[in-house]
């Protein structure tokens, strides 16, 4: 006999994702499924899977897992998703909502429609704070604007945390960006013992920035919500873009992120879609 588990396809700029309400649906492989369900020709299709528990601590938990089968520490675009699914599955009629993660608990804000449909979310994303990366004498110190080198060509680089580990790279012309060939070098570099997403960021003017983004575990993703809350922290410190209201541009579209230099808290504005809903079996 096969379980029939119910999901939710849903994306963020077209970061996608499986969504499965594990309260009522328990998964006791998730890391094997979302290798699984994530592949586009055989299973649903998507850039991981994300489960959504309960929690201790806040309202809900959120578990994000990659399409390698590795378990994400936070996921922006996916924290969106999240709430919309809460809202539209009546699981919680709050409009501000407590997340836990492995990168802490989250506010979620919901902007609603007179409709009461959710026009867009605000991801209270906690702080930005420089990544600590491994020198090659062992040394564990900071990154900020410094020179990047990998395949030959040089950068201007920025680690920050979000969460999760990122690494900013200043560039000309993001559309010819190496992506493939330099992120996927810089995600196992050993500066980062965790692995690293890398963000490749042009600064068109003080308000906009156009970025693409290798993440680990998934390589290019059509967009990140963590990679572009990071970008706006790290060009915002270096007096690049304004900190009061930054639209990162990716592949999938924008978000608007703002960080208080003072509390170095970052928030993020931005839609959350749902593309359609099943089932799928897992053999018992």
């Amino acid at each position: 006999m096969a379980r029939q588990i119910p999901f939710t396809k849903m994306h963020g700029l077209g970061n996608d994702y499986v969504y499965v309400n594990a309260i009522e649906n328990p998964l006791d492989n998730p890391e094997g499924l979302s290798v699984i369900w994530s592949d586009r020709h055989k299973g649903i299709g998507s850039d991981g899977l994300i489960m959504i528990c309960s929690s201790e601590i806040a309202d809900f938990r959120m578990r994000m897992f990659n399409n390698d089968g590795s378990e994400g520490m936070m996921c922006g675009n996916g924290a969106r998703c999240v709430a919309r699914f809460l809202h539209d599955k009546k699981l919680t009629d709050k409009t501000e909502i407590r997340l836990e993660t492995l990168a802490g608990i989250k506010i979620l804000k919901l902007h609603l429609t007179d409709q009461d449909e959710v026009e867009s979310v605000t991801v209270d994303m906690g702080q930005g704070l420089p990544e600590l990366v491994c020198r090659e004498n062992g040394e564990k110190t900071e990154l900020i604007r410094e020179t990047v080198t990998v395949n030959g060509n040089s950068y201007t680089g920025t680690a920050i945390n979000m969460g999760n580990p990122h690494l900013v790279l200043l560039v000309d012309d993001a559309e010819k960006a190496p992506v493939a060939e330099d992120g996927s070098l810089l995600e196992v570099n050993s500066m980062f013992p965790n692995k690293v997403n890398v963000e490749f960021a042009q600064v068109i003017d003080r308000t906009h920035v156009r970025m693409r983004v290798w993440e680990r575990g998934s390589g290019i993703t059509q967009a990140c919500g963590t990679g572009a809350c990071a970008t706006a922290v790290a060009l915002a410190m270096a007096g690049l873009t304004d900190s009061k209201g930054c639209e990162i541009r990716m592949d999938g579209g924008a978000l608007t992120v703002s960080w208080d230099p003072e509390t170095r808290t970052v928030l993020m504005t931005g839609t959350a879609t749902t593309v359609f809903e099943g089932t799928i079996e897992i053999p018992e």
